[in-house]
């Protein structure tokens, strides 16, 4: 399997319900590192998995829809605890709509899998994969 990844980031802000976010539940920022990984089982006619330059702009058009928000204030996001898990699968389906779009170019149609990585810091991460 073949793969790429572009890396991102998101700051936003957020609350958590539920006594198992201990001192989370208060309103909070955070920031992560967020990395998508294209898979495919074979390039495509040009010896590539997909536009490095398309998967970048379309990550960054995803972030920026989340970023510099209060999550708790967003309709799509009303009642849900948005964890980094969460989140992950978030960026995986928006960024799965858009490669069916055709944003990342004719030769993603080749693409069968798709992973979003949200880096919480250096120590802990969580993900999201998909088939495409």
């Amino acid at each position: 399997m073949f793969s790429v990844t572009v890396r991102d980031h998101i700051m936003i802000a957020h609350s958590f319900s539920g006594e198992v976010f201990g001192p989370a539940q208060k309103l909070h920022g955070a920031t992560f590192v967020v990395d998508a990984t294209f898979k495919r089982p074979a390039l495509d006619d040009d010896n590539i998995v997909v536009d490095i330059g398309l998967a970048s702009e379309q990550l960054r058009d995803v972030c920026g829809a989340l970023s510099y928000r209060n999550l708790d204030d967003e309709p799509d996001f009303a009642g849900v605890n948005t964890s980094t898990e969460f989140l992950a699968k978030v960026i995986a389906d928006r960024l799965a709509d858009r490669i069916s779009a055709g944003a990342l170019g004719p030769g993603a149609a080749g693409l069968t899998g798709l992973a979003v990585t949200l880096h919480e810091s250096h120590i802990a991460w969580a993900g999201y994969e998909r088939d495409l």
